[in-house]
């Protein structure tokens, strides 16, 4: 490594993919630095992912403790004390914080707790006016919740704000139709929390498969929560009772207590002197990089939600971990995007990987098979509950290889990452039939479709 420079790898973010790059640069023997200007995790550990998924574990015990009295238990009628779950969940997070700082400490990797910025090529400047030089710089800074130029758009929040919140609202709107409006949406009506989505277009969880994301909406209205499509928020009012009227395109207005923004993310490239570092920029602020996470800058890569690929955490850990193999490690390699799987942690939760039957209709025409399964739960149908699971796979019918697998249902995602490895291995519908089944579980219903 060159002793030319400060340092032989400076990190900007401490992130999932901040963090992978930073620690495997650094067993790889590199000199490594790494700037954080909020917490150690980022999003995913801090406001995101972590959090959220403790958020649905506890507004599953509003069904659970209902159930559990079909299955003999006597249980009393319960009160939820979100003060309770809000402290848990973040003492939690809190926790998590320090083991990644800890990992940084193992691996002597140098953490500043302050915002760093470019000030060219290899030079890096630090809010407290120190400047560093680096002989590689990764971007890793994550995406940031997008909230719409409209007036009185300041009055709602954003996933960054709502674990925090000092009470649940009676009445909460969400704005948005993707994964993070679908899953709020869950927990908050798990919480006995009248809930409301505001979409502008016509459908929710638009790139997954039509079947999967029409049962959620069923299961949704069954449930009670309110729907409004192709309904173009134009300006919110705060009232004076502290409530928010909401003005929608073609739609009559809504009064709730809270609105949340859930209407997508974008690259966290604000302020960060890419421009004046020569670092070329794409759609939404994104940094522009080619299959080794290299930007238009040869000294400058990026990695994760930062290159507005796939906005993932994993991914944003596979391709730190390409990176600093194929910089510092001398294994060069890539990522391959196919076949990713994904998960939507609504009630019930959703699983995808491969095609969807829309997708393999565009570049099969007809040369594609579904295959469905359509079942009540074991647990369902003894707790007395109608709510149904799909699973469905999509077959190429000429090579008869399994190129999508989609899934509503309690542990979908549980069930989907075992089979995700079958759809990446291109495994055929008839090795799915071969495998025995494991009796009695919903996962069977994957090997005994005909």
């Amino acid at each position: 490594m060159t002793k030319t420079y400060d340092y032989d790898l400076f990190v900007i973010g401490a992130g999932s993919g901040g963090m992978r790059a930073s620690r495997v640069a650094a067993a790889h023997g590199a000199r490594v630095a790494v700037a954080e200007e909020y917490r150690v995790g980022g999003t995913c550990v801090i406001r995101g992912c972590v959090p959220k998924k403790l958020l649905v574990y506890g507004a599953h015990f509003a069904e659970d403790l209902q159930d559990a009295r079909r299955f003999g238990w006597e249980v009393p009628d319960c009160r939820f004390d979100w003060p309770t779950l809000r402290d848990n969940v973040l003492a939690e997070v809190e926790r998590l914080e320090g083991i990644y700082g800890d990992i940084l400490d193992r691996h002597d990797v140098e953490l500043f707790t302050q915002r760093a910025t470019l000030t060219g090529p290899n030079e890096i400047a630090l809010a407290d006016g120190t400047k560093v030089t680096a002989a590689t710089i990764l971007v890793a800074t994550g995406s940031t919740p997008m909230v719409p130029d409209i007036p009185g758009a300041e009055h709602g929040i954003t996933s960054n704000e709502v674990f925090n919140l000092p009470a649940i609202p009676r009445r909460i709107a969400i704005a948005g139709g993707g994964y993070i409006a679908n899953e709020f949406a869950g927990i908050f009506h798990e919480f006995s929390c009248r809930v409301t989505l505001i979409n502008r277009g016509d459908r929710i969880l638009r790139g997954y498969d039509e079947q999967i994301r029409d049962r959620l909406l069923q299961i949704g209205l069954t449930k009670g929560l309110n729907f409004r499509f192709n309904a173009p928020i134009e300006r919110v009012e705060k009232q004076e009772d502290g409530s928010l009227l909401i003005h929608m395109g073609g739609q009559e207005p809504i009064e709730t207590d809270m609105l949340l923004w859930a209407v997508g993310r974008q690259p966290n490239t604000g302020g960060l002197g890419l421009g004046a570092a020569g670092v070329k920029l794409g759609r939404n602020g994104a940094i522009l990089v080619d299959e080794d996470n290299q930007s238009s800058v040869p000294s400058i890569y990026a990695v994760g939600d930062v290159t507005d690929r796939v906005q993932l955490t994993p991914v944003a850990i596979r391709e730190a971990q390409a990176f600093a193999d194929t910089v510092f490690g001398g294994t060069p390699s890539r990522v391959d995007y196919a076949n990713i799987p994904s998960a939507v942690f609504s009630h019930p939760p959703i699983a995808a990987v491969g095609m969807t039957e829309s997708q393999a209709r565009d570049k099969l025409g007809g040369e594609y098979q579904t295959y469905t399964s359509d079942f009540r739960p074991m647990k369902n149908v003894l707790a007395g509950r109608n709510e149904r699971s799909l699973y469905k796979i999509i077959v190429d019918r000429e090579t008869q290889k399994v190129i999508g697998l989609h899934m509503i249902g309690p542990d979908a995602p549980e069930i989907l990452q075992a089979a995700a490895i079958a759809v990446k291995a291109g495994l055929t519908k008839a090795q799915f039939d071969e495998t025995i089944a494991l009796h009695p579980t919903m996962a069977e219903e994957l090997v005994l479709m005909r």
